[in-house]
């Protein structure tokens, strides 16, 4: 009994350890943490009353959607978009609103141009311009930090089904062996197609 219940406990805390570890891996890059613990990430709020963020430290992100180099600085106009939980831009969501954020140094069009992009730095405001024909006003920033992200494709596999030593496929088998190994442990495994899927990455 005692060896059932320490094998038990121990399963608990390995457990335990691995979901420390798995949420341990999402962190925001040390290039776009900041200084302070929260950094205001509502756009919404912002554009509503800029004046009054002004100095507050903010984190933003989305596709550049233009590059502007003057002679000391770049002038980035980002289509801001939510963001995850490692502050990178979440593919797909419609874009929340255009900041304009200026970066003290030359950052080469090519490099940026429709790119996605996490910025943070200080609030300086509001700056009149437009989208097309339209005249917009834009939340500015002075970047101190930012990150660029990839976009990659990756291979989606369709789900498997689990036996009872935790393998899909009925057991520890090759999936391509066939179908034929363990009908009794799930029935084989789905022949569905993969997918591709497009994703954030570092």
């Amino acid at each position: 009994m005692r060896k059932m219940f320490a094998s038990k406990k121990s399963l608990a805390l390995a457990v335990g350890l691995s979901v420390l570890l798995l949420s341990g891996c999402v962190t925001v890059p040390d290039s776009i943490r900041g200084t302070t613990e929260t950094p205001q990430m509502n756009l919404v709020a912002v554009q509503g009353a800029p004046q009054i963020y002004v100095g507050q430290e903010a984190r933003f992100g989305g596709r550049v959607v233009s590059v502007a180099n003057d002679k000391n600085r770049t002038r980035l106009e980002i289509a801001a978009v939510p963001l995850d939980s490692s502050a990178a831009p979440v593919l797909g969501e419609p874009s929340i609103g255009r900041i304009v954020a200026y970066y003290n140094g030359f950052l080469d069009p090519v490099d940026f141009r429709n790119q996605l992009v996490t910025v943070v730095g200080p609030i300086t405001g509001a700056e009149n311009g437009t989208i097309g024909n339209a005249p917009y006003r834009f939340v500015t920033l002075n970047v101190n930090g930012y990150k660029r992200w990839r976009e990659v494709k990756e291979v989606v596999m369709p789900p498997q089904p689990m036996g009872p030593w935790g393998w899909g496929y009925g057991g520890p088998y090759d999936p391509r062996w066939g179908r034929g190994f363990g009908p009794a442990w799930g029935g084989g495994y789905d022949t569905g197609p993969a997918r591709v899927e497009t994703v954030v990455t570092e």
